[in-house]
C-alpha cells in the first residue's frame, strides 16, 4: 500500500470524526445546527468521502484530490461566512430561504439528525480553547486543504514504506 493512501485514509478519518463530534454536541449538548453548520457538515463529508475513494483506487486518485480539495476550500468559505455572522450578529441567516432550501434536500429527510438546520447562525456558544466552533471548523478546512494541494501537486512515484527512502 502506498504511503499516501494512509495520509487518504487520515484525513477521511477526521472529517468523520468532526461530524460525529459535530453530532456529539447537537444531541448530548443541545446546540442546534444553523444552515451553515449544515453546508460545513456536507463539506466535510465530501472531503472524507473523496479522501476516501482517493485511498482506496489509485486509479482515480487525482480526479478524487481534486473534489476533495474543492470541498475543503467551499468549507472554508462556508465557515468564513460564518465567522462573518458571529463577528456581525446583526446579519444573521436566521430563518431564510438557505434553511428551507437545505431542510427540503432528501438527506435532510434521511438522516435529520445530520442534516437538518434548525439553529440559528449568530447564537454565541461557548468558545472552545479559544476558538468558536466555526474557527475550528475553519482551522481543519485550511489544514485539509493544503495537505490535499500537496497531494494534489506531487509527482505519481511509486513509494512504499517497504521501500528504501534514497
Amino acid at each position: 500500500m502506498r504511503l499516501n493512501s494512509y495520509v487518504y485514509f487520515g484525513i477521511a478519518a477526521i472529517c468523520f470524526s468532526l461530524i460525529g463530534a459535530a453530532l456529539y454536541m447537537q444531541l448530548a449538548l443541545d446546540m442546534l445546527p444553523c444552515p451553515l453548520c449544515v453546508l460545513q457538515r456536507y463539506a466535510f463529508i465530501g472531503i472524507g468521502l473523496f479522501a476516501l475513494i482517493a485511498g482506496l483506487f489509485n486509479g482515480i486518485r487525482r480526479p478524487a484530490t481534486a473534489l476533495a480539495l474543492v470541498s475543503a476550500l467551499g468549507g472554508a468559505g462556508v465557515a468564513g461566512k460564518h465567522l462573518y455572522v458571529l463577528a456581525n450578529p446583526a446579519t444573521s441567516c436566521g430563518i431564510d430561504p438557505l434553511e428551507t432550501g437545505l431542510n427540503k434536500i432528501f438527506l435532510a429527510d434521511l438522516l435529520p439528525s445530520v442534516f437538518r438546520a434548525d439553529g440559528l447562525c449568530d447564537t454565541p456558544y461557548a468558545p472552545i480553547l479559544g476558538l468558536s466552533i466555526p474557527g475550528w471548523t475553519m482551522v481543519w478546512y485550511c489544514m485539509m486543504a493544503i495537505v490535499l494541494l500537496v497531494l494534489l501537486l506531487q509527482k505519481n512515484r511509486p513509494v512504499s514504506i517497504f521501500s528504501d527512502a534514497r
